[in-house]
C-alpha cells in the first residue's frame, strides 16, 4: 500500500489496459469531520418528529455502512450545532469502529466521530469498496494495544490508485450487484429463521396438549413425559480433546456446544464419538443450556456438556432435538442444568408418526437455511478476494 507498487490490479474488467493514477485522497475531495451538540446527552438536541437523523456507530454496524434509515432524530437546534448531509455522501468512520465507510440514503446529521468527503471526483461506490479493502490498513496510525486515531489530515495524505472514471464505475457496479446478492441471501435466511421461530410456538403443543397448527391427517392429543424421559445423557469426558492445536488439514471436528460450535480439527484417532446421520447426537451446554445437532464424528474441547441420544429409537430424533431447542428457559446462575432442571421439564409429543411428520419438515427448513447460509459465505469469501485482487 505505498506509492512505489504496481499501478495495475491483478484482476481487472476486459477493455481495461491503462496505469492507476496515483493521487491523494485530499486532491480527490474536501473532506471535513462531522460535529456533535455540547453536551450530546442533552433531550433538547433531538426531536422524534425530525426528518434529519443522527448517525450512530450502532447504525453502521447495523447497515453494513448503507444507511437508510435512522432511529434517532436530530432537532432544529441540534441541526445547527452538526453538519446535515441532505444527499448521498461517503463518509468515514474515525471513532468507535475506525474506518468503517458509510453511504447515507437519507437526510443525515453526521457528529464528530465521522470524516465526509464533499464534492469528490471519484466514484462514491468504487471508494466506498476501496475503503472496505483499505480498513485492516488504517491500523498503522495506532500503538499496538491502543486505540487507532484518525483525522482529516491522515485520511487526506493516503495516497490511494484510481483508474479512470469509466473502469471505476464498472468496478462500482460489479460490486453493487455482489452486494445485493450477499443482501437477498441475507433476507432470505433471516426470513426462513423468522418462519421457523413462528412455526414452533404454533406446531408444538404445551399445556392443552394440542399444538395451534398441524399437518392434515393428525388429531389425537399429544402424550405429557418428562425430558429425561425422551434422552439419555452421556457424560463427554473421554471424548475430550488432548491437544487445542488445531489444523484445518486434520480430519476430525471439535465442538463446543456453545454459540461458536466448531473450534478446529485435530488430527487425534482415539476418543472419537462416532455419530452419524443414523445415530446423531445433541451436543447440550450444561451452563448456557446452548444445544447443537451432530449427526458426524468429533471429539469435544471439555466436560462441560452432556450428550444426548435417544432414550427410544422409535421416537423422531430431530423433532425431539427441537422440542430441547423450543424451551424458553434462561440460566439465573452458573451452574450444570441438564440433572437439576432439565431432564425434570414436562414437555408434549405427538404418535411417531406426526412426530416424523414435524420433524421432516423442519429438517428441511433448516436445510434451506443452511443452504442460504453457505451461499452467503461463498460470496463473502468470494468478496474478500475480489476486493484483494481488483484495487491496486
Amino acid at each position: 500500500m505505498n506509492d512505489t507498487q504496481a499501478k495495475y490490479p491483478q484482476l481487472r474488467f476486459k477493455g481495461f489496459a491503462d496505469p492507476w493514477e496515483q493521487c491523494k485522497l485530499k486532491n480527490k475531495a474536501e473532506i471535513v469531520r462531522g460535529a456533535s451538540p455540547r453536551p450530546i446527552s442533552n433531550p433538547k438536541w433531538f426531536d422524534d418528529n425530525s426528518n434529519v437523523g443522527w448517525l450512530r456507530i450502532s447504525d453502521v454496524t447495523e447497515q453494513k455502512g448503507r444507511i437508510h434509515h435512522l432511529s434517532q432524530h436530530i432537532s432544529k437546534a441540534g441541526q445547527s450545532k452538526t453538519r446535515v448531509i441532505t444527499e448521498p455522501h461517503l463518509l468515514l468512520s474515525i471513532a468507535a469502529t475506525v474506518g468503517s465507510p458509510v453511504i447515507n440514503y437519507v437526510n443525515t446529521g453526521v457528529h464528530d466521530g465521522f470524516l465526509i468527503f464533499l464534492n469528490p471526483t471519484f466514484n462514491k461506490e468504487f471508494m466506498f469498496q476501496w475503503l472496505l479493502m483499505f480498513k485492516p490498513y488504517w491500523n498503522k496510525y495506532g500503538q499496538p494495544g491502543s486505540q487507532v486515531n484518525l483525522n482529516s489530515d491522515i485520511v487526506g495524505n493516503q495516497s490511494v490508485a484510481f483508474p479512470t472514471t469509466s473502469e471505476q464505475e464498472r468496478i462500482a457496479n460489479f460490486f453493487s450487484e455482489l452486494d445485493t446478492a450477499i443482501t437477498l441471501h441475507e433476507e432470505k435466511k433471516q426470513q426462513l429463521k423468522c418462519l421457523k421461530s413462528a412455526l414452533l410456538q404454533k406446531m408444538f403443543a404445551y399445556k392443552s396438549g394440542y399444538p395451534a397448527i398441524r399437518f392434515e391427517g393428525f388429531s389425537d392429543e399429544w402424550e405429557q413425559c418428562k425430558l429425561g424421559e425422551v434422552f439419555n445423557y452421556e457424560q463427554p469426558t473421554k471424548y475430550i480433546v488432548k491437544s487445542t492445536e488445531y489444523d484445518d488439514n486434520f480430519n476430525t471436528p471439535v465442538l463446543t456446544a456453545g454459540k461458536s460450535f466448531l473450534l478446529g480439527y485435530t488430527d487425534e484417532i482415539s476418543g472419537i464419538k462416532n455419530a452419524t446421520v443414523e445415530n446423531p447426537v445433541v451436543i447440550f451446554d450444561d451452563f448456557t443450556t446452548d444445544s447443537h445437532y451432530v449427526d458426524f464424528p468429533f471429539k469435544i474441547k471439555s466436560s462441560a456438556m452432556k450428550l444426548l441420544s435417544l432414550n427410544d429409537n422409535s421416537d423422531n430424533f430431530y423433532f425431539m432435538f427441537n422440542t430441547l431447542k423450543n424451551i424458553k428457559y434462561v440460566p439465573q446462575s452458573h451452574e450444570r442444568h441438564w440433572i437439576s432442571k432439565f431432564s425434570s421439564f414436562k414437555i408434549y409429543k405427538p404418535s411417531q408418526e406426526e412426530q416424523k411428520k414435524i420433524g421432516s419438515f423442519l429438517k428441511q427448513l433448516d436445510d434451506t437455511i443452511a443452504l442460504h447460509q453457505r451461499k452467503l459465505d461463498l460470496l463473502k469469501e468470494q468478496k474478500k478476494g475480489f476486493l484483494q485482487k481488483m484495487f491496486v
